[in-house]
Formats: C-alpha cells, structure tokens, sequence
C-alpha cells in the first residue's frame, strides 16, 4: 500500500563530481538517475586504481568550483563552463582548467565524460531535511543541506530524522498516478569526510561527521534504484511502499 509521507523539498543535480551543485526547480529522472547528474569528472592520470576520480575528499577546492552553462550554448543538460574559485571563467573540456585543477592537487588531471554517470554507490539519493536538522544540531553547526550532496531533498509529514532507514527494501514514488517516477531504496548512505566541508569556503568542520556517527552509525540519508522514470518537481508529494513481508 502507497502511504504519502511528505513532499520534494529540493531538488539537486551536479554535473561535475565534487563540483558545486546546482539546485533545480524540476529534473527529469532517467534510468541513471537525474539527467546531467554526475556525467562528468576529473581523472587522476597517474592513478590506475579502479576509482581514479578526482573528489573533493582529496581537493577540497573542487566544491568551489562552479558548473554553469552559458546562456548561447546549444541546448542541452551538461554544462559548458567552469567558474573557478578565483571567479576566473574556463570552458569545460579546454586545457586551462585541467591545469588549474592539477595544480590544485599536485597531479595532471584529465576531465571525462561518462554516458551513465560516475557514482560511488548508487545513482540517487534523497535525504529528509529533519536528518540534516538534528545533525547540525548535535555537531553545533547550522543547518546547510549541501554538505550532504542529495539529490532529493524530503519534507517529512512526520517530523523526526533518520526515517530514511526504516524505508529500505522499499518504494518512494515522486507525485501522484501510476506512472509516477520511482526508487527502489537500496541502502542506507554510509557518510564519509564530504559532510565536514563547507560549500561555500571548503572548510573541514570535523564535528560534523562524528555527529552523523554517534547519532545514526555514520549513515544519513538512502540511496536508490530508479524503477520509473520521469518528470521531478519540488512540491510533489513524496509516497512509500514498504517491502513485501
């Protein structure tokens, strides 16, 4: 049985890995998650492991980094600049901005393009914005639902965070009719050192990842599936179908 349990608060895409996001009134959501999420990142050409993205876990700078599309470019999801941190503006794909990127990590850098994303887990996410609320509250910080990189952010009918958990094995469909987009919610995220930079200046507030681990096990938020595609619109209402016992 669908039980509506809240609505789509926000909506997020980032087209460049551990680039800045962009927020979104509404996003098509495709068999490989939002369409332009995540289609490209940088390559760490001296790393042969099988992860040699660039994240800012290991460039903190990247967050400061800017995805925009000029206003001229073809139509299309992907952008084709780059504002730096120092507001200097690059195209995407030129040279310029692989090198100020390698200086930035201290290796050459090549930037890819992915048809199908580049995701460590999974190809969505969605977080309540309570989840974000109780952990900056515990680590004394206020409330920025960027640190968390969703894509989907959830205002819960029933105020209370960490929800998320008890959803897994599940559905969430996003607005009403059976053809609504869905996830199947796969997995709680297990949170990593990403949740203690500041979006807006890269700075580590370490308090931040030892709140999601007392609190919840170092998990805040799911990840999921997408069963459905479709149209996403902040304001949908937000229902769940729980697994089959």
């Amino acid at each position: 049985m669908l039980i509506e349990i809240g609505h789509i608060e926000a909506i997020f895409r980032y087209p460049v890995k551990s680039m800045g996001g962009e927020r979104l009134d509404a996003a098509n959501l495709g068999w490989h998650g939002l369409d332009g999420d995540r289609r490209l990142a940088f390559r760490k050409m001296d790393d042969r492991s099988g992860f040699p993205w660039l994240t800012a876990g290991k460039l903190p700078d990247l967050l400061l980094f800017a995805p925009h599309r000029r206003e001229d470019a073809a139509q299309g999801d992907l952008p084709t600049h780059v504002r730096t941190p120092d507001g200097e503006e690059m195209p995407l794909f030129g040279e310029e901005l692989a090198a100020e990127v390698g200086r930035r990590h201290g290796a050459p850098v090549q930037m890819m393009q992915m048809k199908h994303g580049i995701f460590d887990d999974a190809s969505i996410s969605v977080i309540a914005s309570d989840t974000v609320n109780e952990i900056s509250r515990l680590a004394g910080r206020s409330p920025d639902i960027r640190r968390f990189r969703p894509n989907i952010v959830a205002r819960l009918l029933r105020s209370g965070p960490f929800q998320e958990d008890a959803w897994v094995g599940g559905v969430l469909s996003f607005g009403e009719g059976d053809d609504a987009p869905a996830v199947t919610v796969t997995m709680r995220d297990l949170r990593c050192s990403m949740v203690n930079l500041d979006p807006d200046s890269a700075a580590s507030a370490p308090e931040m990842m030892k709140a999601v681990v007392r609190a919840n096990q170092n998990t805040a938020g799911i990840y999921g599936t997408v069963t459905r595609i479709g149209r996403l619109a902040v304001g949908q209402p937000i229902l769940f179908r729980a697994a089959e016992p």
